[in-house]
């Protein structure tokens, strides 16, 4: 039997320091496809601070195909009130176009759903673009269903502020 049919050629780990670069690399990347370039404000300094700190908000996984950089999934825990247990939200799920179609996106997405249920997450949370069809049908592929009846908001910038201002 030829095993390297049946072995991945990706490994998925814990993104390090030294992984900077290609993380915000990952961002742009991913910010190009999503037509939202002009949104990115990331810098270095500031990853290091959010994702690397004693007080880091946000983790990050990252796929290598072989000696490759393959792409990255980004995730942070929240908590439901309803469930009273905590939540995990995919904030992002990125593999670059060359790499597609060999299972790195799902190899990721597995690897988070099962960071949830190892930190008993009741839940695991995504947006998806509505334009954007291979995510939603991949996503609904693997079980997960569009929640109706739920409008995303924002507050960034100004408008952030002026409500943290308000008296």
């Amino acid at each position: 039997m030829d095993r390297s049919k049946l072995t991945p050629k990706w490994v998925i780990r814990s993104a390090e320091i030294q992984d900077l670069p290609l993380i915000l690399s990952f961002i742009q990347e991913l910010a190009s496809y999503e037509k939202l370039s002009d949104q990115v404000t990331a810098s270095e300094e500031q990853l290091r601070e959010t994702l690397f700190s004693t007080g880091a908000t946000a983790h990050v996984l990252i796929a290598d195909y072989g000696e490759t950089p393959a792409g990255f999934a980004v995730y942070f825990f929240n908590y439901s009130t309803f469930r009273a247990q905590p939540g995990l939200y995919l904030e992002d799920l990125y593999v670059r176009p060359a790499l597609r179609g060999k299972g790195i996106g799902r190899a990721l997405l597995v690897e988070v759903a099962r960071l949830a249920v190892q930190h008993n997450c009741g839940r695991l949370e995504f947006a998806v673009l509505d334009w954007n069809e291979p995510a939603i049908g991949f996503y609904q592929e693997l079980g997960a269903t569009a929640l109706d009846g739920w409008t995303l908001f924002r507050l960034t910038d100004a408008a952030l502020a002026k409500v943290a201002a308000t008296s």
